[in-house]
């Protein structure tokens, strides 16, 4: 792997706040290593500010004149979903700190606001700021060597699966590769192609399920003028095309029975006979075929020939299920958009948490394939250089997940018995449980009388800007 640059950039800090005096004291009180800290009082400046240097933290006041802090955070969000928007105020309620925090603020500070909290928020907004940078410096270098032949994963099932490929590839003869519809069976056909000994030969494809059922032994096998009516000439098959390659027989469940007898004839012998031909043609072909059904059910309903089941499956390497990999979603979701970006000609960087999030909750029913055309959308519908949760089509913007109320009684009795123990190790210092818990201090109000914990902050008077 290639060597990563030490040191991520400095990070930036915007504050916006209409006081002058507090700008000075919070950017005095703020400067820390690693942090620039940017200024301005008018808020319509700040957005600008942000839009030409897109600061990864913001800290905003929430009422000003013209342009709230409300106004500053949706536009923020519209722009860059990911930035971490923490909005102060003098004249705090419940229901604006749940909406600032709907709207995507990382935190909602009651002023006059303590420095010395402040000033460790910042510091850990910072740390994560330059963890995902590296992250994301990271994630590329790991997605360009974890890519194997077009194929990207380093899940223990596709570990699995490119070591039967590696070892397969320079000796199969026959190989069937089985999985659902999505999940990339055709790059798996590839790879054994381009590892072979064949791999300078031609590589020919076959969905076996758009062929009508008549002319399926002339597509693989070719025929001689006058063999039927509109056989105007003789035309070879797909099996001399791919004389010295690979053939793919894609969807070979699909293929009729009579045609499978032929192609098992062919197998065993490696010659062939036109349709309508006399004589005999030798070829040299290996040949690779893939199924999303379950060929031992069609065995047993008469639907699939044993024999050529077992003539195909000497080296059979199963596709698994994206569901069954999603610790590979960041690999493939960092692949996509790279790919799609360059497509579109778009300046994307990747996804947002919360839209990483919401595509680990989905089930994947269409697999590799389905996670393609998402980000394909996504990277076509976004406006920002990260793609956000409502770039996504609409059914993964809310997450279509049911919860028995049983679960829930569950989940709240977990959420209280942490929220006591965070508490506990605090001394009952509501700041302090609330940096434990990696919650802002008025979530964590909100919590308390949510169950019924609510009690006083026993956390000592500090230094205060506001």
């Amino acid at each position: 792997m290639a060597e990563l640059s030490a040191v991520p950039s400095a990070i930036l800090l915007l504050i916006i706040d209409d006081n002058p005096g507090t700008l000075e004291l919070l950017s005095n009180a703020l400067a820390q290593p690693g942090l620039d800290i940017l200024t301005t009082s008018d808020p319509e400046h700040g957005l600008a500010i942000f839009c030409n240097r897109r600061p990864k933290i913001v800290l905003t006041e929430l009422v000003m004149p013209r342009v709230s802090g409300m106004e500053v955070l949706e536009r923020i969000m519209e722009i860059e979903p990911a930035t971490d928007v923490i909005l102060m105020t003098a004249h705090s309620s419940t229901e604006t700190a749940v909406q600032s925090i709907k709207k995507g603020a990382s935190d909602y500070l009651n002023k006059p606001v303590k420095i010395g909290p402040l000033r460790a928020r910042i510091g850990e907004l910072v740390h994560e700021a330059k963890n995902r940078e590296l992250s994301l410096q990271i994630e590329d270098e790991f997605r360009n060597h974890s890519a194997f032949e077009g194929i990207v994963g380093r899940s223990a099932h596709m570990c699995e699966m490119l070591s039967r490929i590696r070892h397969a590839a320079p000796y199969y003869r026959t190989a069937l590769i089985t999985g659902e519809t999505g999940t990339g069976k055709d790059l798996v056909a590839r790879a054994l192609h381009r590892l072979s000994p064949v791999a300078s030969g031609p590589y020919v494809i076959l969905n076996c399920s758009a062929v009508v059922e008549t002319l399926f032994e002339s597509e693989l096998f070719g025929h001689v003028k006058g063999s039927f009516t509109g056989a105007t000439q003789d035309k070879p098959g797909l099996f001399e095309h791919a004389h010295e390659g690979t053939l793919f027989l894609d969807e070979i469940g699909d293929m009729p029975l009579a045609t499978q007898a032929k192609l098992l004839r062919v197998l065993q012998n490696q010659e062939l006979q036109r349709v309508g031909a006399l004589n005999t043609r030798k070829v040299n072909v290996r040949v690779v075929a893939a199924t999303n059904h379950d060929l031992g059910t069609a065995i047993a309903e008469k639907r699939f020939r044993e024999d050529l089941y077992y003539r195909l499956s000497m080296v059979e390497i199963r596709a698994p299920r994206l569901a069954d990999r999603k610790n590979d979603l960041p690999l493939l979701e960092r692949h996509m958009v790279a790919r799609f970006a360059a497509l579109y000609g778009k300046e994307i960087r990747g996804l947002t948490e919360r839209a990483q999030a919401r595509l680990l909750q989905h089930s994947w029913p269409g697999n590799v394939r389905e996670l393609e055309n998402v980000i394909g959308c996504a990277a076509m519908m976004t406006t920002s250089d990260m793609i956000d949760v409502q770039d996504l089509p609409p059914h993964l913007q809310t997450p279509a997940v049911s919860v028995r109320a049983s679960e829930v009684d569950v989940l709240e009795g977990q959420e209280r018995l942490l929220i006591v123990q965070a508490l506990e190790t605090a001394g009952g210092n509501q700041t302090e449980a609330a940096r434990i818990l990696s919650i802002s201090r008025d979530r964590l109000r909100y919590k308390l009388k949510k169950h019924n914990l609510y009690q006083p902050d026993s956390g000592s008077a500090s230094a205060a800007a506001g």
